[in-house]
């Protein structure tokens, strides 16, 4: 078998980080390790991780569990970090909330190794998964947040998704190397290996993967937050729309609208969404009015 490299970059994931491990113990692809990058956490993280890795008698994957840790610089950062010293010949990043389908792995790698001893300059070389679930749904404040992306009933990802993406989940670990991986950045960090690379990732069907959304009016506002602290189009031009659409008096409008349309999907949020609406968009106009003061974007 093909050896995997799985690359976690955490940061202050202590609520997730155990599901999302104990979920990689039971994959059907067993040729596989799992590196998780430990970016600056202050909170339970490194515990966790300790704990994980040295408890005796727990499921195979665990043995193969490394842990690297470095200063708060971004998810970009900390994937090449693992990258750097990941033994497989296939990379797969995922994400702390995430918990995954026993046959994720398999899925997700399954087009890559299809063509994987062949030279043509046609053969896939990166995958993403079109399965991504919202593993929160029950929570009010996660279906508030599909309503606000514009995404599927219980997907993270709207009707009719592309069989191409600029975000890859697997990549040939040659190819990564090729372009130096990504460029840290913040926000869109993660598009940029597509755009060193000149193509996209490539479904791959039946990869199953769950992925929580922001759950309380805190992590709603934080992330955010996070999403304004990022460059704009258009430059000033595109700041100022932006803050102008975050605007209290916008917020409300849009969050009455989108909270009393005709929908099923939206019914059942009813008054929330008008608070989510305007928790978020105030947290978006936060980020902005900070990364305008300081220059500094997200991580």
């Amino acid at each position: 078998m093909i050896k995997v490299s799985v690359i976690i970059p955490v940061f202050n994931e202590d609520k997730v980080l155990r599901e999302c491990l104990e979920s990689l113990c039971y994959q059907t692809y067993k040729s596989f390790e799992v590196i998780a990058v430990d970016d600056g956490s202050n909170d339970k993280t490194s515990r966790i991780l300790s704990d994980l890795r040295f408890k005796k008698n727990r499921t195979p994957c665990d043995k193969d569990l490394r842990i690297l840790k470095q200063d708060h610089k971004g998810a970009g950062s900390a994937r090449n970090l693992g990258a750097k010293s990941a033994k497989g010949r296939i990379l797969v990043f995922v994400d702390a909330d995430m918990t995954f389908d026993k046959g994720f792995l398999e899925k997700l790698i399954a087009p890559i190794m299809q063509n994987l001893p062949s030279q043509d300059p046609g053969e896939v070389k990166g995958t993403f998964s079109k399965e991504e679930l919202v593993s929160n749904w029950n929570n009010v404040w996660a279906r508030c947040w599909n309503i606000n992306e514009g995404w599927e009933e219980r997907r993270r990802h709207p009707k009719n998704y592309p069989d191409h993406q600029p975000v890859f989940r697997a990549i040939l670990k040659s190819e990564f190397d090729r372009v130096g991986g990504f460029t840290p950045g913040g926000y869109d960090d993660d598009w940029s290996l597509s755009k060193k690379l000149g193509y996209e990732a490539t479904a791959a069907p039946g990869a199953i993967f769950y992925h929580k959304n922001p759950e309380s009016l805190s992590e709603i506002f934080t992330h955010a937050k996070w999403v304004g602290k990022r460059s704009y189009k258009l430059g000033l031009i595109g700041y100022l729309v932006a803050l102008f659409r975050s605007s209290f008096p916008v917020s409300l409008i849009v969050g009455f609208y989108k909270s009393f349309t005709n929908s099923n999907f939206h019914n059942k949020v009813g008054y929330s969404f008008l608070i989510f609406k305007i928790v978020y968009d105030f947290g978006i106009f936060v980020g902005i009015i900070e990364y305008l003061i300081t220059g500094r974007s997200s991580k």
